[in-house]
């Protein structure tokens, strides 16, 4: 079966190319696609592409976005079998996680890549993960999906795209996923792990665009004062708090910190409690220093990312979840972005 795969270039480093006369770096002519990688043509597959204007670097990457970039899937799901996404590192993993919310019932791959390099430098690490990302967006077996779900591929890796996060700023290795086997190996042959992969539910796509983000994130640090913490609790329409957590899920027991906080949950924010750590879970009660944080009714996150957390919060908090239907969403798996033990 030849593959129709829909490139969506949102902008990022892996996009640009050296001009020849100025030597400047100026975005890759998507319609020369053969012309610079002709090992495309060798792929059981018809690529197509579709280049936003204006780009967006990734450091400028807001909710709006999101929701046009999942138009565009919308808008062309039912004429192609994958989409491979090309977008800045720095936030790939927020883009992925929220746009696994965004696309319920998604039974096409979505392969999220970039690179370190752009396209146009001799050492790119461009080049491979595109070819990558190709094919795995175009793999099928029996006229279904390899590889439903949004995914990242990144240097001979495949990542469910809500499980991961950018650890490294240099490397060519730059994406973990510290709580989640990886869905593919790529070397010689692509091996994928089909045990992990979520599987086609074949249901009708269905886009969610309404993002809410009255959301903010705390990051505890030795030393954080009462003034911080009650600063971030008296944001005007706050709705959630991403509390990022030591460890298990553990914090201080101040008095003034834990009142702090129980107070916020009485006005009506939700607390979510997300370890710092990249590899984990929060775990609430395990430890004297979390079941204060139960007591009050904060939220525990489990082994979910803080990117996956942002994602998930504006999704649902956008579909108009509050109270105890919020927490107890927060708190299931919606698109195998935690994990319950």
């Amino acid at each position: 079966m030849e593959s129709n795969i829909l490139v969506i270039y949102t902008g990022g480093t892996i996009g640009m190319i050296k001009d020849p006369v100025t030597g400047a770096l100026a975005p890759f002519n998507f319609d020369a696609l053969y012309k610079h990688i002709p090992v495309l043509q060798n792929f059981n597959c018809k690529i197509d592409s579709y280049c936003f204007d204006p780009l967006i670097d990734s450091s400028n990457m807001n909710p709006e976005f999101w929701v046009r970039l999942a138009g565009v899937i919308e808008e062309n799901y039912e004429s192609y079998d994958g989409f491979v996404v090309l977008h800045g590192t720095d936030t790939m993993a927020y883009t992925a996680s929220v746009l696994s919310f965004m696309l319920e019932n998604l039974n096409k791959p979505v392969v999220f890549t970039g690179s370190q390099l752009p396209m146009g430098v001799l050492r790119t690490d461009g080049r491979e993960n595109f070819i990558n990302a190709i094919e795995i967006a175009g793999a099928y077996i029996d006229e279904t999906p390899v590889v439903p779900e949004v995914s990242i591929c990144f240097e001979n890796r495949l990542m469910r795209g809500n499980r991961t996060n950018k650890f490294n700023a240099e490397h060519f290795n730059a994406f973990l996923s510290g709580n989640y086997p990886l869905l593919a190996q790529v070397g010689v042959h692509i091996r994928y792990s089909h045990q992990h992969i979520l599987k086609p539910n074949f249901k009708k796509l269905k886009v969610h665009r309404n993002l809410d983000t009255n959301v903010a994130i705390l990051k505890l640090f030795p030393g954080i004062t009462e003034n911080v913490v009650k600063s971030i609790l008296s944001i005007s329409g706050l709705k959630a708090l991403i509390l990022e957590t030591y460890g298990a899920g553990n914090a201080p027991t101040d008095k003034w910190f834990v009142n702090a906080l129980s107070d916020g949950i009485k006005n009506g924010i939700t607390i979510f409690n997300v370890t710092q750590c990249k590899g984990g879970s929060v775990e609430m009660g395990k430890y004297e220093t979390s079941v204060q944080l139960e007591s009050i009714g904060v939220v525990g996150g489990y082994d979910i990312t803080t990117e996956s957390a942002i994602g998930k919060i504006m999704y649902l908090l956008g579909e108009g979840y509050t109270g105890e239907k919020l927490k107890q969403l927060l708190q299931t798996p919606l698109r195998g972005e935690l994990t319950i033990e």
